[in-house]
């Protein structure tokens, strides 16, 4: 199934904006009367027919919508930009692809990025959406302290992991994690989390956990975390 984004459809039929327009007409040759497939990332998979094929404002008539409901668990993945912008667009299409619900970006002591494009971020997020076929855009935050992440209230009934390197922290997110929770995990730069901040965590009520016995880079420690809780729920369910 090739999937594409509308943000706003209502009603029996919408329009594209310019943009999706000549993509849909012009890149990919689509025309009046074929059936293309939809979603508004709000979960629902809508099943439309073009009405009129204009480059720069198609119009589309909606022939039936099936509504995908939420799942079980709920992945919220906290991590550090990094130096190099490309690792985390290459992380952050990645873990959409697999499964993530939420996504924020937390600056720490070591941390090698303080600005990062949110919008850059988010076209990546929605393509690869649409490339896996996923009717559900993930939620993307802006840069914000650690501090005021892990104090933040609104957590309190998540199950609160941070992932670092310890030779003593040497037992799996896998092992640790329970099915069916929603989860917010931590994910440090480069250089790691200070004493600090780990202590800061350990107050909040964040379990230490491990990733494997590898040193890994942020982005892949990041797409470690979320495959694992992905993993985790897979096998729970068969």
């Amino acid at each position: 199934m090739q999937l594409f984004f509308a943000e706003h459809i209502e009603g029996n039929t919408f329009h594209l904006d310019p943009e999706e327009s000549n993509h849909l007409i012009k890149v990919l040759r689509k025309s009046k009367g074929e059936r293309v497939s939809f979603t508004d990332g709000k979960g629902y998979l809508y099943q439309c027919v073009i009405q009129d094929a204009n480059p720069k404002k198609t119009k589309l008539s909606v022939e039936s919508r099936h509504f995908t409901p939420e799942e079980d668990f709920y992945i919220h993945l906290a991590i550090c930009p990094t130096k190099n912008a490309d690792r985390m667009e290459w992380m952050v299409e990645k873990i959409t692809e697999i499964g993530i619900h939420e996504i924020s970006l937390i600056q720490s002591e070591h941390s090698e990025r303080s600005m990062i494009k949110l919008d850059r971020l988010e076209k990546k997020i929605i393509a690869a959406c649409k490339q896996s076929v996923k009717t559900r855009i993930p939620k993307l935050n802006p840069v914000m302290p650690m501090e005021k992440l892990v104090s933040d209230h609104r957590y309190d009934a998540y199950e609160r992991f941070i992932a670092y390197v310890d030779k003593e922290n040497d037992r799996h997110l896998f092992e640790k994690a329970t099915v069916n929770k929603a989860y917010l995990v931590l994910i440090g730069p480069e250089g790691d989390f200070s004493p600090k901040e780990l202590e800061l965590a350990f107050k909040y009520h964040f379990h230490p956990c491990s990733l494997g016995k590898s040193r890994l880079r942020t982005e892949t420690a990041g797409l470690a975390a979320v495959h694992t809780l992905q993993l985790l729920n897979a096998i729970s369910r068969d």
